[in-house]
């Protein structure tokens, strides 16, 4: 079982560039948001990384997408450039059933997906393709899992690299590496050591975001590499939230050359009452406050389309349209005054460095 909604979908806009007055300039044709030229510009010339992007939430369409060629349209790639992303890592949790052949399936289709559309997309096993992603105007995908229940063994960690696998978050639930969130007191367990001592002499990077407080500081201490949380959000601003992460995870995680990825699923991002792409950018500038803006990322944790099709909001954000959340977030940040050479790292550059430490052997 994939845990993850399967949704319905709205329309999108299509890129395009036409002048408006004051300087302001339409990131979309059709769209009624208009963006600042430094905006736009700094979404075009970064190498942007969502570390938990997902291509699409439904998942029916995926599939049908991995295994039937002509399915993705020229549409649907273009949805995807218009985004601003660069590089994408769709990673899904299995956790119920066989989750081994489960994984060994959805890492083999996403395989197939890539080979059969090879001249739109680059599978990233290195960060030099992240590069080659860029500048070839294709779109990289990074294989990863949201739980590592299909490590039977230490034996499975080569077997699942070698199928492309680059990222692994430890736990989603308990399992017999550690604790998942909703069991903050439960550490690592030995097999777990062993697991991230293996994936360390690979190079596939640990991913913490749905670990315990207590394993995932356990985690820290055991890597001798960076530790990532793709996507998690601050508990000093959503307080009592087993799933986002502490100021102490946070400073820990930096000082060993991790990254943090802000998500913007909403329960993540504000307790109750409305909820924006202020909020989200809060949660920017409190990792930020922290342990310094070389420690931040983006992990949105959405497709272009939010999760949610009705007016009422339990998972998206208030006023956003997801096809544009990368130029907002950028905006919000240049209106928030950070340096252009920050939102860089932001958008990506953070965790390209940590994913060449984590990546090299």
């Amino acid at each position: 079982m994939i845990y993850r909604r399967q949704l319905l979908r709205g329309g999108v806009c299509v890129l395009g560039a036409p002048f408006l007055n004051r300087g302001r300039f339409s990131a979309f044709a059709n769209g009624p948001r208009d963006y600042s030229a430094a905006t736009l510009a700094l979404v075009r010339s970064s190498t942007v990384i969502d570390m938990l992007g997902l291509l699409t939430l439904d998942y029916r369409k995926l599939m049908t997408w991995q295994t039937l060629a002509a399915a993705f349209h020229d549409t649907d790639l273009q949805r995807l450039k218009d985004s601003g992303i660069t590089v994408f890592h769709p990673a899904v949790g299995f956790v119920t059933g066989d989750v081994y052949t489960s994984s060994v399936k959805d890492l083999t289709n996403w395989n197939l997906f890539l080979a059969t559309h090879a001249d739109q997309f680059i599978r990233v096993d290195n960060v030099s393709d992240a590069e080659r992603a860029k500048q070839s105007g294709k779109i990289g995908i990074i294989l990863g899992l949201q739980n590592s229940q299909h490590f039977r063994t230490v034996e499975d960690i080569g077997f699942f690299y070698n199928l492309g696998q680059r990222i692994s978050q430890l736990t989603y639930y308990d399992n017999k590496l550690g604790g998942g969130s909703m069991d903050p007191d439960r550490g690592l367990s030995d097999f777990g050591a062993q697991v991230i001592a293996r994936m360390n002499e690979l190079g596939m990077a640990v991913d913490v975001s749905h670990c315990a407080d207590r394993t995932t500081l356990d985690t820290v201490e055991q890597s001798t590499k960076p530790v990532l949380v793709t996507h998690s959000n601050c508990r000093a601003l959503v307080l009592n939230n087993p799933r986002c992460k502490t100021d102490e995870a946070i400073r820990k995680i930096a000082a060993k050359g991790g990254v943090f990825g802000v998500t913007m699923v909403r329960p993540f991002v504000r307790a109750q009452g409305r909820t924006t792409i202020e909020d989200v950018l809060d949660h920017i500038d409190h990792v930020a406050s922290v342990a310094g803006v070389e420690s931040v990322g983006l992990g949105t944790d959405v497709d272009q389309d939010g999760r949610e099709s009705g007016p009422v909001r339990t998972s998206d954000l208030d006023g956003l349209a997801y096809p544009r959340k990368i130029f907002d977030l950028a905006e919000g940040l240049l209106r928030r005054k950070y340096k252009r050479a920050d939102i860089e790292l932001i958008l990506g550059g953070n965790f390209q460095r940590a994913l060449a430490t984590i990546w090299k052997k």
